[in-house]
């Protein structure tokens, strides 16, 4: 039963990974961390043990290292081991030298095994809660796009393409906003929360910076720096006002943002809707 649960471990811990976008290396040190702590309470030190690991195919060795000492004179099973029994292992050992030989985690027993699997869940999903604040923390300002899940009085549930949950608020819509479940919103990343190690990523379509990003994409001399945007006022769903400015007398700054008879007003009209 308990050879089941370690290949059950390795096994769910290899799928959490592919599914969660945990890197290898991450994913071989918290394992090894985890099982290390377990070696530790087993057997009161685990200085003296290698610990192998792939995740990926689910292979998993533990080896411990002892010193040979004369019979009798055995002071710490952990780290020590008797000449006898040493031979036992190989004739040719002898005092002073190192054997070093295999640990089977399953005979650790269930219960370690299960209390290893719950370690190892909220570490997993301690790593991914972090790497979900940091992924969406460097994106603050910038335009996302998600699709509608859930729809509540006070916010909408968005899903990105890997199904992390975002939130845009009743209060940063677009006054005229309505949307279905299954549609795709684009907005930009006002802000990422993280109370109690649990993030939460609240986007805006109201924020001047989102009317500021839209141009961004729509205007090529804005997007090659060759415009600069000022400043936006806006009355979101009613109108916006963008101060724009360049620095190459050969560019009209206006002209290029309105576009070739106006082709372009048509469109922030269309972002205020």
């Amino acid at each position: 039963m308990a050879k089941k649960e370690v290949i059950s471990l390795i096994d769910t811990f290899s799928e959490f990974k592919e599914l969660k976008n945990i890197d290898r290396m991450t994913m071989i040190s918290v394992l090894e961390e985890s099982f290390r702590n377990v070696i530790a309470k087993m057997f009161g030190a685990n200085d003296n043990f290698d610990v192998i690991i792939n995740p990926d195919k689910g292979d998993l060795e533990i080896w411990r290292n002892r010193t040979i000492v004369e019979d009798g004179e055995l002071e710490d099973e952990n780290t020590q081991i008797s000449l006898s029994e040493a031979k036992k292992i190989d004739s040719d050992f002898e005092v002073g030298e190192d054997v070093t030989d295999e640990v089977f985690f399953e005979d650790f027993g269930r219960r370690a095994i299960l209390n290893l699997r719950q370690t190892l869940t909220s570490k997993i999903l301690e790593l991914q809660k972090e790497s979900l604040f940091n992924k969406y923390n460097e994106k603050v300002g910038e335009i996302v796009s998600g699709e509608v899940y859930q729809i509540w009085k006070r916010e909408l549930l968005l899903l990105d393409d890997d199904k992390e949950e975002l939130l845009l608020p009743k209060t940063e819509q677009i006054p005229t906003d309505f949307f279905r479940k299954g549609e795709h919103v684009r907005a930009v990343v006002e802000r990422v929360e993280n109370k109690n190690n649990n993030p939460k990523i609240i986007l805006s379509r109201i924020s001047p910076v989102f009317l500021e990003r839209l141009l961004e994409l729509e205007v090529p001399e804005i997007n090659d720096g060759l415009i600069t945007i000022k400043k936006i006022a806006r009355i979101p769903g009613e109108r916006a006002k963008v101060a724009v400015e360049s620095y190459d007398d050969r560019i009209d700054p206006v002209g290029a943002c309105v576009g070739m008879k106006g082709s372009r007003t048509w469109y922030c009209a269309r972002v205020e809707e």
